[in-house]
């Protein structure tokens, strides 16, 4: 996987908390006050972030989640699999990727409050993805559960779960 050493050493790519690798890209300059965003957020927070974010076929984005929407750009490689699971518990995926003919799309947005994870589809692959989140991430609104945390809320999806966390 000399390409993947390439691009994570290009881009200036570093590991990530939830798996696979990432580098902010943009951060707005302007600010929204707290009394603009609600209860659920605990300061300010930018208009808008986005990163780069690599993921090869032996690591996985492990199940977490965000206060804000998150949209999902797909730019090179293997398409892959973004699974969410909603507040109420529905379970669902898509396959974010270049083949649209074949149900792939370029774009997705996860919305905000899913607990959502991401795995390659192709063997001895990698997928060079954007995300961009609005109001701009911070790590105050990240949560990465423990598997059995997961497991206490959506035993229903006991597979999944166990698969895509750490």
């Amino acid at each position: 996987m000399n390409q993947v050493k390439q691009i994570i050493e290009h881009l200036q790519l570093q590991p990530h908390p939830e798996g696979g690798y990432f580098r902010e890209t943009y951060r707005s300059a302007g600010e929204i006050n707290p009394d603009s965003l609600g209860a659920a957020y605990n300061g300010k927070r930018n208009y808008s972030t986005c990163i780069y974010f690599l993921l090869t076929s032996d690591m996985f984005s492990a199940f977490h989640r965000i206060k804000q929407d998150e949209i999902w750009h797909f730019y090179d490689g293997s398409p892959l699999r973004l699974h969410m699971i909603a507040p109420n518990g529905d379970y669902s995926h898509v396959v974010i990727g270049r083949d649209i003919a074949n149900q792939q799309t370029p774009q997705f947005v996860v919305p905000g409050g899913y607990w959502f994870a991401a795995d390659i589809i192709n063997e001895d692959a990698y997928s060079l993805v954007g995300c961009t989140v609005s109001p701009g991430f911070d790590f105050n609104d990240f949560d990465l559960p423990s598997r059995e945390m997961l497991m206490a809320q959506f035993s229903q999806h006991r597979e999944i779960i166990e698969r895509l966390t750490q």
